[in-house]
């Protein structure tokens, strides 16, 4: 399929390529298949796709959480060396499936470098084999930990912000469901295209499921993996627009043109607004799903994750 396709259809024409490369579409694996060969693959995509000149922290850190009795890797950005660093959370996406520390690095590097704040990221252990809420459980088991030592890391345990793309928005938003009832108190909640319905059933999951990048057969898939035995339509803190949200923290939610999950981020932002939350929503016009962590392939990248940070930056400033 050639790039004037894609240009007179709207997506920006950098995606070209990708796009017209059928391998490149993300589906479920195929029942005989190795998960540990599938994320191999996935892991290394994303992490090739990462401009090697993304700008640094000033330090990068690592730590050990214990969640359930399992050890959580965790890795800590300090965005400058000044003493009370304010500090972002941070949750990688891959459908609770694939991702790690490392296909979100030089994300969490840019982030930490423009918000002048530190980022944890957590490596929260992955669906099928830890089904929700077990990857919840090591999410809130990070923020537990970073408030409680946040005097002894030099960070401000008064100034937490909670960010994650796709799957890992999804997670930060019920994190913040939680901490708003049994603390600690979260000034931010910074999405990247989340992952909201269980259910996929919005219009743009329909009209751009397929040759999009990211499918409606690999959410579906992905879904089902974390929700495991687990009614998950039904449970707020999975399928998180039917959360109570009045009086979450301030969000920021990031949606994709022709990104599957557009819909259902947006729905979500209207959500919150009723709810009486303050939400900042931005759709980037000729972007896919994922367009944040490609910043080999756009420049937009930056842009949006400068955006986010300057409204991490302001909730931290009050």
């Amino acid at each position: 399929m050639s790039s004037d396709f894609w240009s007179q259809a709207g997506i920006d024409p950098c995606f070209s390529a990708m796009l017209s490369d059928p391998r490149s579409m993300l589906r479920p694996p195929a029942d005989n298949a190795s998960l540990a060969n599938f994320r191999h693959a996935l892991d290394g995509g994303m992490i090739a796709a990462s401009r090697p000149d993304t700008p640094k922290a000033h330090a990068v850190e690592s730590y050990i959480v214990m969640s359930d009795g399992h050890e959580i890797p965790l890795r800590l950005y300090r965005g400058s060396d000044r003493p009370a660093l304010p500090v972002i959370l941070f949750f990688h996406g891959g459908g609770f499936v694939v991702g790690s520390l490392e296909t979100h690095d030089a994300m969490c590097h840019e982030l930490a470098v423009a918000t002048d704040a530190a980022v944890l990221a957590v490596d929260y252990r992955l669906s099928p084999e830890t089904p929700f809420p077990g990857p919840l459980t090591d999410c809130e088991r990070a923020l537990t930990w970073a408030a409680a030592n946040a005097s002894r890391l030099g960070l401000d345990a008064t100034r937490i912000a909670l960010c994650g793309d796709s799957a890992g928005g999804n997670l930060a938003v019920a994190l913040a469901v939680q901490a708003r009832a049994h603390g600690p108190s979260v000034r931010h909640v910074a999405l990247f295209y989340p992952a909201i319905d269980p259910g996929c059933s919005s219009p743009s999951m329909e009209q751009f499921g397929s040759g999009y990048f990211l499918t409606s057969d690999i959410m579906r898939w992905f879904w089902a993996c974390y929700l495991g035995n687990e009614n998950g339509t039904a449970n707020p803190l999975a399928a998180v627009m039917q959360a109570n949200l009045t009086g979450l923290p301030n969000m920021s939610v990031i949606t994709a043109e022709f990104d599957p999950l557009r819909d259902e981020g947006e729905r979500f932002l209207l959500a919150l607004r009723h709810a009486g939350v303050m939400a900042t929503g931005r759709r980037y016009l000729g972007m896919i799903h994922g367009f944040a962590s490609l910043s080999a392939i756009t420049p937009t990248a930056s842009r949006a994750i400068a955006d986010i940070a300057t409204d991490i930056r302001a909730s931290f400033a009050t």
